[in-house]
């Protein structure tokens, strides 16, 4: 749905008026980071109040990874475009429809060079509703269709001061922030709890395989190759000019861009089974390690958590009785820097199946590798459950918000809702 025609139908007690005209009535402004002339390269430091950058803005959450850093007398210098808690942070270049809520940990940070800053204002709209608003698949698509140059779109305060923005009245926008809220936070947990067990389960793997080998292998223990040892699988992609291979496909395929997921969960298409026996690719068993072999995401390994093929840029490390997935995974992952160290090629780099086979593997006794299994697969197991059940939340997070945001489902007012029902159970209900 195009966002104009959003406003057709809203209920007769919601407004819209514009981005620009709910910041400077709240008090606040749509305000673009310190340009470079204020801002050099030497004057990034290795400690210092985090710069927000284009590359630090995730869809959901600032990325915290490799940000740049300024030094606190130059944040108090540029002290205008530091960022507070409610404000809202977008990238002037490129995915420009992606946005951050600014968090309680996050305030004080610098707007950095390169994004745009909202800022609501004390008296404006609430912070998490308009987060979420701003998320609408048609306020997205406005956005990007508004934003100036075809190969690298380009944001700026008129065009985000221009966007149209549709105001339920105050309890609404905090009851629709509530549920969406909600489904985030727990989604949120899920990943902070699979960061937790993925630690504890590389720790298990660093004792019994890593520390005790660091001086010579212990009695029992030889040293061998993956391509000796395990079945190595290269992907490959089904012709894209056959329609047969892919039209009402049931059979999950990656692409070799789910190489960067933690987990992969979902496919990025699907082809036909004429498309997997007429081309090279092959159908990968779950908990398959997979790793990307060229381009940018040469070298980044994940862990099928489904039955899928991959392209020819993916080559899939099967997992066996003897050294079973949830060892090959972190093997891999150990050596990974190895592997890629044997790239070639000029503009591309890449490495191949071959490169894989040749990769030094351990094999420790049977009764070793079984105490390691029992360990960890438990802790394998609960990290799919808690990826599929944030799949879920984010699949029914997706299919309420432009309902929501729309006024086709309506949040019952806190005042109105029968004593005894929780804030949670049957939060929407139809618009008559």
């Amino acid at each position: 749905m195009p966002l104009e025609e959003l406003f057709d139908s809203l209920p007769s007690d919601w407004n819209y008026i514009t981005l620009g005209d709910v910041c400077s009535r709240g008090g606040g402004n749509v305000q673009t980071g310190p340009f470079g002339s204020q801002l050099h390269a030497s004057d990034y430091v290795a400690d210092g109040i985090p710069s927000i950058m284009p590359q630090n803005i995730g869809d959901n959450r600032l990325v915290e990874d490799e940000i740049a850093r300024i030094a606190p007398q130059d944040a108090m210098r540029l002290s205008r475009y530091r960022v507070r808690k409610g404000d809202i942070v977008y990238s002037r270049r490129g995915d420009v429809e992606r946005r951050a809520l600014i968090r309680e940990r996050e305030d004080g940070w610098l707007c950095g060079t390169g994004c745009l800053r909202v800022r609501l204002g004390e008296k404006g709209a609430n912070p998490t509703y308009t987060y979420y608003y701003l998320g609408h698949p048609a306020v997205r698509e406005w956005i990007v269709r508004h934003a100036h140059g075809a190969t690298m779109p380009n944001l700026n305060t008129s065009i985000l001061s221009a966007l149209p923005f549709v105001l339920p009245p105050p309890i609404e926008q905090r009851a629709i922030a509530g549920v969406l809220c909600a489904l985030d936070d727990k989604i949120e947990l899920n990943r902070r709890m699979n960061e937790t067990l993925e630690a504890m389960a590389r720790a298990l793997f660093q004792n019994r395989f890593l520390d005790v080998t660091q001086a010579a292998l212990p009695k029992g223990w030889r040293e061998s190759t993956v391509g000796a040892e395990l079945v190595t699988l290269l992907g490959g992609t089904p012709s894209r000019s056959e329609p047969s291979y892919w039209q009402s496909g049931t059979i999950p395929w990656i692409n070799s861009g789910k190489a960067n997921e933690f987990r992969v969960t979902e496919p990025s298409e699907f082809i036909t089974k004429a498309g997997l026996e007429n081309s090279s690719t092959k159908l990968l068993p779950e908990r398959t390690t997979i790793i990307a072999i060229t381009g940018a995401t040469l070298g980044q390994v994940s862990l099928l958590e489904i039955e899928a093929c991959a392209n020819q840029s993916i080559v899939g490390v099967l997992g066996s009785e003897r050294i079973p997935n949830e060892f090959v995974y972190f093997w891999v992952k150990r050596n990974i820097e190895d592997l890629i160290s044997w790239q070639t090629g000029g503009a591309q780099q890449h490495i191949n199946k071959d490169n894989v086979n040749a990769l030094r593997i351990v094999c420790p006794p049977n009764n070793v590798m079984r105490a390691y299994i029992c360990a960890v697969r438990p802790l394998f197991d609960l990290i799919k459950n808690n990826c599929f059940e944030s799949r879920t939340l984010a699949a029914l997070r997706d299919a309420l918000l432009p309902k929501l945001l729309s006024g086709e489902l309506r949040v019952p007012s806190p005042r109105l809702r029968p004593a005894g029902v929780p804030a949670a159970a049957k939060l929407v209900e139809a618009r008559a």
